[in-house]
């Protein structure tokens, strides 16, 4: 079996990911904390601010499975899968029953919204079922996963910090 569908080879990954998004959901609190009242004048950005601390809490959990010693790949592979479907519907329906603000578009609802579950909950589905299958990248689905969980959290972080404010 190759690197792609050994959990063992992924540990350092695992370790890492675990750490920045840990400090990232810590300084997403800390924003929150500070523009809380500004952020509930939005009928939007309070589900902003949760689908960020979810994309932060995604790769969290993902990089503590990976991470657990000697856990067999098919248990791995399905916990991917579930955790990607389940926070995938989950953060779709929820934006589905948030309305839009006077400044979204439906461009930006796509891109700020919608794509960041997409993108980052739909590799975390390809993870699990390439992994499950032993063919298609596995693990290095995990890859695109985090980085897309984390670019799209920033972005939503400097909304929730600075934009709001002007």
């Amino acid at each position: 079996m190759g690197i792609a569908y050994t959990a063992e080879h992924w540990t350092d990954f695992g370790v890492a990911t675990a750490g920045a998004t840990a400090a990232l959901a810590g300084l997403l609190v800390v924003a929150i904390s500070i523009n809380l009242e500004r952020i509930l004048q939005f009928p939007s950005l309070p589900y902003r601010a949760a689908q960020t601390l979810i994309l932060f809490a995604l790769p969290l959990i993902t990089a503590l499975l990976l991470i657990v010693p000697g856990q067999p790949r098919a248990a791995l592979g399905g916990e991917l899968l579930a955790i990607g479907l389940g926070t995938g519907a989950f953060m779709l329906v929820t934006d589905a029953r948030t309305p839009m603000s006077e400044q979204e578009t439906n461009a930006t609802r796509l891109f700020s919204r919608i794509l960041p579950s997409v993108a980052s909950c739909g590799c975390l589905v390809v993870a699990g079922a390439t992994l499950l299958a032993e063919g298609g990248g596995g693990l290095y689905w995990l890859v695109p996963a985090v980085l897309a969980a984390i670019i799209f959290g920033l972005i939503n972080t400097w909304v929730l910090l600075v934009e709001i404010l002007r």
